[in-house]
């Protein structure tokens, strides 16, 4: 008569208590395994996480494009925002494309404070292709480039360091000595410089009104997906180099250092990832070497076990049900150890981790 279910289990664990060596090198197996591709999955759990939150921290990817010099003829092409609409028809994994010339650094006068931000001039699609979001306020609209409004957009930095307490949209202030009124406030991303001084955009209407230029500077392309920009970024140079017959364009990714880190670490993750593989599978053989080693050292123990009636499913499933429990408990362990380590680590340095449960 074949045992109960709960009589194979009691079975098992006095077995597994009885050999205590045995199911300690056992268990160790499992541990090292489980352990080693845990830790593996959680490099690339906190890689992922570190990635998210540095793009998280910049303006949305981009490609930036703009004329080299030309040694021969002396100039650069002159870009229009006719070469925009070109680039925005023909690129079918365009999101967003914006126009951006830069002012430099400007100065900023609001009642008795002052600021040096960096200005820059740009398309009405700008908010989109930059990712930026608006704290309040609005972004350009078609009427402000088509009457010339001397209207800007600043970043939270600039609101916050030049108006305090008060209301910064709907005030005038003076750029360069010249009156703007403020309609909108963006959020302050990631900047290189050490200490930030700011943002302000205006219209590019208002900016080849001051200047006398109509040409665009730089291109700034968003594609739908992050793995585009690359092949944007070349799609749009063999474009515009058609149109500029002997000009050559420069092509940047914004986030070339972020992918490139990315790559590495996914480099790591998999050489890892093979590591904890064959951790897992040595453990596994250890496992399996253990157990016909028990079989063995037991066949007087399942010849008796015979005798007094138990079947070759008993003693089969026995061997299995300890195998597992000694799996589940070497794994459980090696989870919750992982899980542990990774948290200290994680708070030590600083780094995004959320247990995937």
């Amino acid at each position: 008569m074949s045992l109960s279910i709960l009589s194979l289990i009691r079975l098992s664990c006095s077995s597994l208590y009885g050999n205590p060596l045995r199911s300690f090198l056992s268990g160790i197996g499992v541990f090292m395994g489980v352990a080693a591709v845990n830790a593996t999955l959680q490099v690339g759990n906190i890689s992922r996480a570190v990635i998210e939150q540095q793009l998280a921290e910049r303006d949305a990817p981009q490609i930036r494009i703009f004329p080299d010099w030309n040694p021969i003829t002396k100039d650069r092409a002159q870009l229009t925002l006719e070469d925009l609409k070109i680039l925005k028809k023909q690129l079918k994994s365009l999101q967003f494309i914006s126009g951006i010339n830069w002012m430099g650094d400007q100065p900023v006068i609001f009642q008795n404070q002052q600021a040096n931000p960096s200005a820059i001039a740009t398309t009405i699609d700008f908010l989109n292709t930059s990712g930026r979001k608006l704290v309040a306020g609005r972004g350009f609209t078609s009427n402000d480039f088509e009457t010339y409004q001397p209207v800007i957009i600043i970043d939270q930095f600039l609101a916050d360091k030049l108006f305090k307490k008060i209301n910064p949209l709907g005030q005038s202030i003076y750029v360069n000595f010249r009156p703007y009124t403020v309609i909108g406030i963006v959020d302050t991303k990631q900047s290189q410089e050490e200490e930030p001084t700011g943002y302000l955009y205006v219209p590019m209407a208002i900016y080849s009104t001051m200047t006398g230029r109509k040409n665009i500077r730089t291109m700034s392309l968003r594609p739908y997906n992050i793995e585009d920009l690359e092949p944007l970024g070349e799609q749009a140079r063999k474009i515009l180099e058609q149109r500029f017959t002997g000009y050559k364009f420069y092509v940047r990714n914004t986030i070339q250092d972020i992918l490139e880190q990315q790559k590495t670490l996914d480099s790591v993750s998999k050489a890892l990832l093979v590591v904890g593989a064959i951790a897992l599978i040595v453990g596994g053989v250890g496992i399996a070497n253990i157990t016909i080693a028990s079989v063995i050292e037991r066949t007087p123990e399942i010849g008796l076990r015979r005798a007094v009636g138990a079947t070759q499913l008993d003693i089969l499933l026995q061997f299995i049900l300890e195998a597992a429990i000694l799996s589940l408990i070497g794994g459980t362990i090696a989870i919750i150890t992982v899980h542990g380590a990774t948290v200290v680590v994680a708070e030590q340095f600083k780094l995004p981790y959320q247990f995937d449960r």
